[in-house]
Parts: structure tokens; sequence; C-alpha cells
């Protein structure tokens, strides 16, 4: 299949113009692109070989002390895996690899179908788009990353799931119709001194387009619906959120009165996405327009969200937005090493970009880029026997009577020249390789949570650059 001239995510970053201004402008951002500084993340070492416990990966019965640092003093709370030990959610069954997997699916099916623009089919999710395409998220089963905030006043507790891939937040809140069992008391609005609902005439609830055209009792009236078919609705409002030590006045969040599909035992969503709706948008006169978090290397260790992060100390790479999908934030890779040694893949291979993503779970690469890898692993890993593949990830070795195994080095190189070594728990995920082929070579891609473990990574918004941090957590 021929490859495009120019990366879909470029197409909408450069909005609806001419093909003739967009390919020269597209040359011109990329001759930029091109022009950063080559600097690189390293995660412990720079052998082309790493050891990985294959005990490693499984919680301890407590949850140690915790090694997080963030690069700066901005507004901090911790960040936990929601099935861990550290998590103050109730202690739920982990789900199996293969219903993660399955779930993963939806999040990264859905997500490329926002930036193909691809027409649904009978009984597609992206059906929805026509009445409500300002606030769709992703699938809800694959956030797994939870923070402790209070909203109100007094401040009540709230466990929240975050997503760099929505925008809207939500609690679920009293008199709740339809809502599912969480750690924490409901909300209670008339409990709180400075809750207050928007009206439908609200400029707040004109933001929300057509998510926020219902109304009950001149309240205006929000929904969500997610890509695995989950949805929650309620009055769209605002209250005072405590994040950490910081008091954020008049944080506009959803509380949610009704809800399908949705059974994780968390208190709600914090959108991080960049659009208008998100925590980060809300609170970038506060604190500013950048933010970071480090996601913990297994669910028994501890990592944090920052808001207001600094922006130094980071190996960074340009940031892509688009006009049309504002809520994501996108990358372009540009290379991967194996061992050491650059694979044999032409840039032209990445052009369609790749969306930083919180939520998704596995890494999508272009079908060239990720059969290059598989094959480079493969032979890095003769040592061990091949294992039938798990789901959508089909590069398994067999590990059994190993406690520990030798794993070659993986090393992701963006736009700019910023090359960030993964962590080993970011290659391997069980006994497989940790990526997967995203289909084609023309769809967009996505750098999932598994390889951005262990780093703090930036999202400096106002910058216009994604960064990244090695071993802050």
């Amino acid at each position: 299949m021929a490859q495009p001239t120019t990366s879909h995510m470029l197409q909408h970053c450069l909005g609806r113009k001419k093909r003739s201004a967009m390919a020269s402008v597209s040359k011109l951002l990329l001759l930029l692109l091109c022009s950063y500084h080559s600097l690189t993340a390293h995660a412990r070492d720079d052998l082309s070989y790493k050891v990985l416990a294959t005990g490693s990966v499984k919680p301890e019965a407590v949850c140690p002390e915790p090694k997080a640092v963030p690069s700066s003093a901005g507004a901090t709370v911790p960040l936990h895996h929601r099935h861990g030990p550290c998590s103050p959610v109730n202690s739920t069954k982990m789900p199996t690899l293969e219903e993660m997997l399955r779930r993963d699916q939806l999040r990264a099916a859905y997500i490329r179908r926002k930036f193909s623009g691809a027409k649904a089919g009978a009984g597609d999710v992206q059906q929805s788009d026509a009445t409500v395409p300002t606030t769709l998220g992703s699938s809800l089963q694959t956030l797994e990353y939870v923070i402790t905030v209070g909203i109100g006043s007094p401040a009540v507790t709230q466990t929240m799931s975050i997503d760099t891939g929505s925008d809207v937040s939500w609690v679920q809140c009293k008199p709740c119709s339809q809502c599912h069992s969480q750690v924490d008391p409901l909300f209670d609005p008339s409990s709180s001194s400075t809750y207050s609902p928007f009206s439908c005439s609200s400029a707040a609830c004109a933001q929300l387009g057509q998510e926020g055209n219902g109304c009950s009792s001149s309240q205006c009236q929000y929904i969500v619906r997610y890509g695995d078919g989950s949805s929650t609705t309620g009055t769209y409002s605002s209250d005072t959120l405590a994040f950490g030590s910081n008091a954020v006045k008049s944080f506009q969040f959803g509380c949610s009165q009704i809800e399908s599909g949705l059974n994780d035992q968390t208190d709600g969503l914090m959108g991080l996405g960049g659009g208008a709706q998100s925590l980060v948008s809300q609170t970038a006169s506060t604190f500013g327009s950048a933010f970071s978090y480090c996601l913990p290397p297994t669910p028994s260790s501890s990592g944090f969200l920052t808001l207001g992060a600094g922006t130094s100390g980071f190996v960074k790479t340009p940031m892509l937005r688009s006009s049309q999908l504002p809520t994501f934030y996108g990358v372009l890779l540009q290379a991967i090493m194996v061992g050491g040694k650059q694979l044999n893949v032409t840039t032209s291979v990445f052009s369609a970009g790749s969306i930083m993503d919180s939520g998704t779970i596995i890494t999508r690469l272009p079908s060239t880029a990720y059969s290059a890898l598989s094959s480079a692993f493969k032979d890095g890993m003769k040592q061990y026997p091949p294992a039938q593949p798990s789901g959508i990830l089909d590069t398994c070795f067999d590990f059994n009577n190993q406690s520990s195994i030798r794993i070659p080095t993986v090393a992701l190189v963006f736009s700019g020249g910023a090359v960030v070594n993964l962590d080993p728990n970011g290659i391997i995920l069980g006994n497989c390789l940790a990526f997967a082929d995203n289909g084609d070579d023309s769809s967009t891609g996505i750098i999932g949570n598994v390889q951005q473990r262990t780093f703090e990574v930036l999202y400096d918004v106002g910058g216009g650059a994604v960064g990244f941090r090695a071993g802050a957590c």
C-alpha cells in the first residue's frame, strides 16, 4: 500500500485547507520538528539487554513507601493503580489479561475511528457522533489509574480515574436513580455550601455544545457516551475542588445521576484532555498550562499527577494538536531501536502520528513497524521457547521455571530526536511483547500506558511539547 504524503495527524492539525497549501505547510512543520536537539531519556541503563524479574508484575499484599519524585513543586496528588494495595478502591478481582486486552481493543478502535473520519456501519458506536460529537470518551474499563481529591464545602473525598482521552469530569451524586457501587459516599450537592448547578443559558452549558442541550428545571444537563457503550448523565455544575493542598474554586464537573454500563468501583472520572472542559484547561490560569504524571511500574507501587508541572529536565518532542479533535495530544514517532540498533523502517511509516493516551494499555504501531519490532525482539529472545498468542499480543514466550528474564532494550525515537529508552516493565506484559499491530500503516497510532510506566510524562500544552523524564516513580 502506498504511503500518504502527509499524516492524518498533520491534516487534523492544519485544518481544512487546500491540498497545495497543506503540503507546503506540512513540509515546513516537519522541517521544524526535525530541528529539535537530539535528547535521550534513559530508564536505568544503556545496555542492549535488561533483566526483569518474572514475579515483579504481581501485586504485593501491602503498600510500600512511595518512591515517586515529581520534577517540580506544582499542585500534586498521589496516583495509584486501581487494583493494587495502594489503591483506595475496594479490593476487586483484577481482570484477566485477556479481558483487559479485549476492552483495550474497544478504546483503540474508537480513537482510530475519531481520526480516520470513516463513516460508521450499522451498529457501530460511531453513529452516536451525529448527536453527541463533543465529549464522547473511550472505554472506561481500561482506566487503570486513580487519584483522590475532595469536592464541595466541606470537602468530600472522591476517588476518580484519570483519562487524557476525556474532557468532562464527573462524580456520582445524590440523588442517584441508577449508579454503580463505589468506594466513597455519594457526593451530596445539598450538603455543600459552594455547589452551584449551571443554568441552561450559561456559557458553561453552551460550551458543551450539543451535549448541553438538555434541561431539567432550568438546569444544564450533560451526557457523555463512551466507546464501550457505557454512559453517564446528570447536572452540569461547579463546586470547590480540593487538589492536594490546593483549592480550585468553581471547578466545573458533571453531577452524575443516571449511569449505564459502569461498574469499576471508582467515584467518577477526572478529564485531563485538551478540551475546554478538562481539569487542565480549567486550571491553566492558576497553575499554568503544563501538567505531568508518573504511572507506576506495577500495581504495588505509586505515582503522581501534577498540575503546574515544571518543564525543565525532560527530553521533549513537539506536541501535535487538532482543532477538530482538541481532546487528544499527538506526537510523531520516527524510529524504534531494539538492543541498541535501529530498525530498518523508513520514517514515512510513522507519518500518521500517534496519540499519547493514559487510558489505552498497549501501544499500537503501524503494521510495517510492528512486524520489524516483533522480528527483532524474537531474535533477541531465542533462549526462550515461543508461546501461544494472548489476544492482540502475538509475540509471546514461555517463561516457565524462570525467576528472571533477559530482554533486549527497546527505545522509541520521536520527532526532534528525543530517544526514550523504555523501562523493562514497559516492554513485556505478562509473557508477551507489550506492543500490537495497528492493522495498517495509515491509521493514527497510540502510545499506551504500559510504555509510559516509570516516566514522568509532561504535557506542556502552552509550550507545544510532550516530555519524558526517566525513573520518576
